[in-house]
């Protein structure tokens, strides 16, 4: 019995695990461009996002990806983006309060 419960923590955990390291590459996609943590390179001429909430980068991203933002890349790159995904993004990017 002990067992079983082992078994089906180490899954829970498990399951856990690849949803965080799903997240974590989503996320990464943007860091060639932003920066790890979004903290970018400072006058690089990219953004800076590290000081936006998650709710400021979400509704940029979604403002990309329906073309009211203009942007020379990003408007391509969200579009690639299920609204789910950008959600992820953004929550993985936003400044926590």
């Amino acid at each position: 019995m002990s067992f079983l419960g082992l078994a089906q923590w180490n899954e829970v955990t498990f399951a856990q695990s690849a949803e965080q390291l799903y997240e974590r590459a989503l996320a990464g996609t943007c860091t060639n461009c932003h920066g790890t943590d979004g903290k970018g390179v400072v006058d690089g001429g990219i953004p800076l996002i590290n000081q936006l909430s998650s709710a400021e980068i979400l509704t940029q991203l979604k403002a990309y990806k329906s073309g009211t933002l203009d942007g020379t890349i990003m408007p391509q790159l969200a579009k690639g983006y299920s609204d789910q995904q950008l959600t992820t993004i953004a929550n993985q990017f936003g400044k926590k309060p």
